[in-house]
């Protein structure tokens, strides 16, 4: 298990809004690389009513000292007033790719 590379998953509203976040938090450095999933149907419950959207998924592939940071910048730029913005520990994964995403989400100070 490497605890220090996760994937975040968001879901977004439009293709639009799925390519600015996605673009914003690989040329910030906040994330290695996002993958944009459409075709989503997701079923919630908000504001006490069940409710049905299309949606487009993100999945973020950072490091776990700059999720705060990701998280952060996802509110900033999310249209929703409650993104999903949710991370999981990448369990077992190529070893120079765990790497690259490490190094692509470090900053130089």
């Amino acid at each position: 298990m490497d605890p220090s590379v996760l994937v975040t998953f968001c879901t977004c509203p439009d293709a639009e809004t799925a390519e600015l976040i996605a673009e914003t938090l690989v040329r910030e450095q906040l994330a290695a690389c996002v993958n944009q999933i459409p075709g989503v149907r997701s079923v919630f419950l908000w504001q006490g009513k069940v409710a049905q959207e299309a949606e487009i998924l993100l999945l973020a592939k950072t490091s776990a000292n700059r999720f705060a940071a990701l998280a952060e910048r996802l509110r900033e730029l999310h249209p929703y007033e409650l993104p999903e913005i949710i991370a999981v520990p990448v369990a077992e994964g190529l070893p120079e790719y765990l790497r690259w995403v490490s190094t692509c989400t470090t900053v130089d100070a």
